[in-house]
């Protein structure tokens, strides 16, 4: 028997009185078995039905979808001022903190190092600001450059 008919002898019983033996054992343990039989569709629904909040700590300065399947966000924490990266791809994803900006030849560029490598967030170019730039440096040579560009 599966749970939906079961759910509906214990409930209807229960309530009309039917199929329940008038001792108090029984009517605790029915009345129980109603409670968890409604309390875990209803954590359900009210789990999956609440919006996600957004991390109220930090807000995002650049949103950048990069050739390869990078997706690069930069996130400024309120507080501190801290630069924070947060890069998703189809190999995983990397989260680094205490990243840098500075402006140059009127292009700002966030970087951020994690051992030896160095990711460099440019936000746009001379000639577009709308697109930019990720380089990823190992031990000061370029490994990677990827042309990007905003959300």
């Amino acid at each position: 028997m599966g749970i939906l008919p079961v759910f509906a002898k214990i409930f209807v019983g229960s309530y009309f009185g039917k199929g329940i033996d008038n001792t108090n054992e029984n009517n605790e343990n029915t009345t129980e078995k109603i409670r968890v039989t409604l309390a875990l569709p209803i954590s359900v629904l009210v789990n999956f039905s609440l919006p996600a909040s957004a991390d109220s700590t930090a807000g995002i300065i650049l949103s950048t979808k990069c050739q390869g399947g990078n997706n690069i966000n930069i996130w400024q924490d309120y507080n501190s001022g801290e630069l924070l990266y947060r890069a998703t791809n189809p190999n995983g994803n990397l989260s680094l903190g205490k990243g840098t900006k500075q402006a140059t030849e009127g292009v700002q560029v966030h970087k951020f190092r994690n051992r030896n490598y160095e990711y460099w967030v440019w936000d746009g170019t001379l000639d577009s600001p709308q697109s930019g730039t990720l380089e990823v440096y190992k031990n000061n040579r370029i490994l990677m450059r990827q042309t990007c560009r905003k959300n």
